[in-house]
């Protein structure tokens, strides 16, 4: 707690244990642990043990005849579960495996043979969203990144300038992994609207813990995972397409399951499917999308708007704690302009990694980035109780240089 915490703050607190205590039961990690690391991996909702022990039971008992009683239509029929935390329209959203596949079933839908070839995205952008659209400059598309200030901030202003009427697409993180800062994404797809460009929103750092609202945004595309704040485990990633855009595409990365009809097994070329479906491939990876909905079956009930205040909440709290005890973040100031992470830096001669390790030790999970620092994520199951034993840990472990011992027993 910090050494200014008023009456009124101390009974905002109480709140958010109160509306955690909700949650917990449903996560039996939480049990033994203080977890504090959804920003990598969202705790497991005991529903989702529960929907993997259905779909193998319907495999057990209805074998074949699975695909035909829900399994073929899982990855619409769970994107439309999951477009529901989108605001998006009913069949816009299609599931794939992972956001590395999704951007490139994207780019093999654009041209890059004119003068309409450019790829704007900054350098902050999650590192697998670059490697996906650097392999495309083979087929003419040109990259255009645009440099962060120090300390991570990419002016707004700097990457509109960017975006002109030779930019094909703009793919952006809403939520930068690396300091958990919002970008404006409004301002982003409004500017590319205006020259013609499209917009791919990577939602994984925001979407479960952020409001996002695709038609409010204007955006194109979205795409992002369930490994995160949506608490869906890995394996389940989906792609927004606004309805208006998607016959309009016919992307490369193709298979039976985009085609008009795939069970007629035509030879040849490939006739795409209107709507959604003309962006899936292979067959499905069901199970993964099947825990997945547990997930966002949660977050819906929940409620995203709820689930940003408690964050709010908690993380502006954590950053002030944290300051009193002499950390910094380099998190933006501004709640509204931070996710629902907080980093946390560490002096030169401290050990990022060793840290992690001696929190772990104290039943305290979180985890480190260069150029970041300690990643900490409150998410609606958390505990300002949590929060205060992890700030009092850390302080002990800077004070006491016990993090050191951690170093020696991992062997860094």
């Amino acid at each position: 707690m910090t050494s200014t915490t008023t009456p009124d703050l101390r009974a905002r607190l109480a709140e958010c244990d109160a509306f955690a205590a909700r949650w917990r039961p449903r996560f039996p990690i939480l049990a033994k642990t203080t977890y504090l690391v959804t920003h990598s991996l969202g705790a497991m909702p005991l529903a989702a043990r529960e929907k993997l022990l259905a779909y193998t039971e319907q495999w057990a008992t209805r074998g074949v005849r699975s695909w035909g009683e829900g399994w073929w239509d899982a990855p619409v029929s769970v994107g439309n579960t999951l477009g529901r935390i989108l605001n998006a329209e009913p069949d816009s959203v299609a599931m794939h495996t992972n956001v590395s596949l999704i951007e490139g079933i994207v780019a093999s839908a654009l041209d890059f043979s004119g003068p309409r070839n450019k790829v704007v995205y900054t350098d902050q952008n999650f590192p697998t969203n670059m490697y996906a659209w650097e392999g495309w400059k083979r087929y003419g598309a040109r990259i255009e990144m645009v440099p962060s200030d120090p300390g991570g901030v990419v002016p707004t202003e700097r990457l509109l300038a960017a975006i002109d009427e030779r930019t094909a697409i703009v793919p952006i993180s809403h939520v930068l992994f690396r300091t958990s800062r919002v970008q404006d994404a409004k301002a982003v797809c409004a500017k590319a609207r205006s020259v013609g460009a499209l917009v791919l929103l990577d939602t994984y750092q925001s979407l479960g813990t952020l409001p996002v609202d695709v038609r409010e945004l204007g955006v194109d595309m979205v795409t992002g995972g369930s490994v995160k704040w949506l608490c869906g485990g890995p394996g389940a990633c989906y792609l927004y397409v606004r309805p208006e855009l998607q016959d309009k595409l016919e992307p490369l990365i193709t298979g039976w399951a985009g085609h008009a009809a795939p069970f007629a097994f035509e030879l040849g070329a490939q006739r795409y499917a209107k709507g959604i479906r003309r962006f899936l491939n292979g067959s499905p990876a069901v199970p993964s999308l099947l825990q997945a909905s547990a997930g966002y079956e949660i977050v819906l009930e929940v409620g995203v708007d709820a689930i940003r205040r408690h964050s709010v909440t908690l993380t502006e709290t954590l950053r002030l704690a944290l300051a009193d005890k002499g950390f910094e973040s380099g998190s933006p100031v501004d709640p509204a302009q931070r996710g629902g992470s907080l980093t946390v830096r560490l002096r030169a001669d401290e050990h990022g990694p060793s840290y992690v390790a001696a929190l772990e030790q104290r039943g305290i999970l979180v985890d480190h980035r260069p150029e970041a620092g300690l990643r900490v994520s409150p998410h609606f199951y958390t505990t300002w109780s949590e929060l205060d034993a992890f700030v009092a840990a850390l302080v002990e472990l800077r004070e006491s240089g016990k993090w050191k011992q951690a170093t020696a027993a991992k062997g860094y």
